[in-house]
């Protein structure tokens, strides 16, 4: 059978510990005469991961690693988002829209979107996260300040991080188990095993851009 990337992230055992990273290339010079601070901020912006499966036994173990082995190491992806926030805190939980991009040729780090419901105040929390795209393409996105809707059912989020490429006029924009394209951090795949039996498995993720 065909492996089809991304792969979709298992969830039978669910996750120990996720320690989520948002990783900003900066550049930093300090004068060793003065100590004053020159500052340049890259475009280079991604998402890493570090995560940690709870001890299991054989029949569990064996479906984390064969996911593992079809990624060929970092040659494949997988989709995955903030386990633990795959619902907004805003209202858009309940009462979503169809929330899709409002205008093209949008860049850096704000995003305007329509199709929502109305002179809502809370619509997105800040924290909450959105997916652009679908896919092999799907991008994961956080959203940095509480959102409000107008009386048109539009908004603009302050998201991190920056848009990459301008999305399209009317794509869709999800609101809820938003997720990203990730790959292994590392070529190896490896997992080790008690003397009781259990199995005990960590990896590391970083976005695949």
């Amino acid at each position: 059978m065909a492996i089809v990337y991304p792969l979709t992230f298992p969830t039978h055992t669910g996750i120990a510990s996720v320690n989520l990273i948002a990783r900003n290339t900066v550049g930093m010079v300090m004068s060793p005469f003065n100590y004053k601070v020159q500052v340049h901020k890259h475009p280079g912006q991604r998402w890493e991961a570090d995560i940690r499966l709870p001890p299991m036994k054989r029949e569990d173990a064996e479906a984390w690693n064969t996911f593992f082995m079809k990624l060929y190491g970092q040659y494949g992806t997988f989709k995955l988002g903030d386990p633990n926030a795959a619902t907004p805190r805003g209202s858009a939980s309940a009462t979503p829209g169809t929330p899709v991009v409002n205008g093209a040729s949008q860049t850096g780090n704000e995003l305007a979107i329509d199709g929502l419901p109305t002179s809502v105040t809370g619509y997105l929390k800040a924290g909450d996260y959105i997916q652009l795209d679908a896919g092999a393409d799907s991008e994961l996105y956080k959203v940095l300040d509480d959102v409000d809707t107008n009386a048109s059912g539009e908004a603009t989020l302050t998201i991190w991080p920056d848009l990459r490429t301008s999305p399209t006029d009317g794509s869709s924009v999800a609101v809820s188990n938003a997720q990203g394209i990730f790959r292994l951090s590392t070529p190896t795949t490896e997992w080790s095993i008690s003397n009781s039996g259990f199995y005990s498995i960590a990896f590391g993720a970083i976005e695949a851009l």
